[in-house]
């Protein structure tokens, strides 16, 4: 391979750019001349926006800041490539200026949405003649990326929301019985829970821990949540409730949409989820008269890189690894995966897998993993998700801050 590029998609994660890293790294150990990458993913692809990342981490130094710096370094995008058909010369754009800078390979790395790109461009290279290959990174703090056992990006996750919640737990348990105090604690999570359910691990040696999590996979019932609010009142001083955002009735409307009605949709036609924390917290305040207090998570739990998990990080990296070494093998249309071989101890490799199993493909949480009767999580989710979040790498810190690379 003379020359690569690489891009980041969808939302960011605290780890996205050790796989970034990671491309980086192999590459330049095989000889690739040049490792350029896409300033906001094939948006900017389309528009010749590129770096040459020779001028950021040939500096070890850089590379190791690289790795600690959360978000997209290179700059995300939610840009759908269209259909091919009526819309050939989009394609053609595309592969005139892989041809024009003399780039063999090319790697995406995201979610669902993201793998779709890789299928679509691999396919019509194929259906075309054109020698460029395409690999697909996973990355996705969702977890819904089926065939990997996980995805980069969910371990730093699930570190942060539980460690914030074990924060939350004891904050809010510091008034007195008559202060009773409701929390509802809000986590990302459209139709899979693999975030909201990581909010088990917040239960220390002493079993505290949240007292309820309800994961999109399960249909929610309003009178019963309220129900078992009142019953938990009858013997705890705190209470505190981990929801997913995507949380829904059985006829499918989201719980958040009780408060209001029209919510705008993104470029995938992915309608925009927030304020169901604040939603229930409402209800249950004008129910039960307790003192409620809604609490959202937001982009504060895939941003947080000073609580990165150090398997994540390493494995982020790995991914990347392995991608330029399957593309350099002439591999194309695939994407990499994570295959778990223990989990105590835990032991993890890498191997890929045909793309088109795995684009619009969505991994929930198996219902047998969830405790249905208790609203907990089961045995079976801890050991998956523990090992996953073990292990700290530093921050790099000035002036008491974090240290972070950025693009010029």
């Amino acid at each position: 391979m003379k020359n690569i590029i690489v891009g980041q998609s969808g939302g960011p994660t605290s780890v996205i750019n050790s796989s970034v890293a990671g491309v980086y790294k192999k590459a330049k150990e095989l000889g690739v001349e040049h490792v350029y990458g896409m300033v906001h993913g094939i948006e900017g692809f389309l528009e010749e926006n590129f770096i040459d990342l020779d001028d950021y981490l040939s500096d070890n130094n850089n590379y190791e800041l690289l790795k600690r710096t959360p978000a997209a370094f290179l700059g995300s995008c939610r840009y759908k490539l269209p259909k091919v058909e009526g819309n050939e010369d989009v394609y053609e754009k595309i592969f005139s200026i892989l041809e024009k800078h003399e780039i063999d390979a090319f790697f995406y790395t995201g979610g669902n949405d993201s793998m779709d790109t890789i299928k679509m461009l691999s396919d019509y290279a194929k259906e075309h003649n054109k020698t460029q290959v395409f690999m697909g990174v996973p990355k996705t703090i969702d977890n819904d990326l089926p065939i990997t056992d996980h995805c980069p990006g969910y371990g730093s996750c699930a570190k942060y929301i539980a460690t914030s919640l074990r924060e939350v737990i004891r904050d809010n348990a510091s008034f007195s019985k008559n202060r009773l105090t409701v929390c509802i604690v809000e986590i990302m999570g459209r139709n899979a829970g693999w975030l909201t359910a990581a909010a088990a691990l917040a239960k220390d040696e002493t079993g505290e821990g949240v007292d309820a999590i309800y994961l999109p996979e399960v249909d929610f019932e309003l009178d019963k949540f309220i129900e078992n609010i009142k019953k938990l009142s009858e013997t705890k001083s705190s209470i505190v409730v981990a929801v997913s955002e995507g949380i829904h009735d059985k006829d499918g409307k989201f719980i958040c949409e009780l408060s209001d009605g029209d919510r705008s949709v993104d470029a995938f036609g992915h309608k925009q989820l927030s304020g169901t924390a604040t939603t229930l917290a409402n209800i249950i305040a004008k129910e039960t008269g307790f003192k409620t207090r809604a609490i959202e998570f937001s982009t504060l739990q895939r941003a947080a890189s000073h609580i990165a998990s150090l398997t994540d990080i390493n494995e982020a990296e790995m991914v990347g690894e392995k991608a330029v070494e399957e593309a350099n093998n002439g591999n194309t249309g695939m994407m990499v995966t994570l295959v778990r071989k223990s989990s105590n101890p835990y032991s993890c490799e890498t191997g890929i897998y045909d793309i088109h199993d795995i684009a619009n493909v969505e991994k929930k949480v198996p219902i047998e993993w969830i405790d249905l009767d208790n609203n907990q999580m089961k045995q079976e989710f801890i050991d998956y998700a523990k090992p996953l979040i073990i292990g700290e790498l530093q921050p790099i810190y000035k002036d008491g801050i974090p240290q972070h690379l950025l693009r010029k």
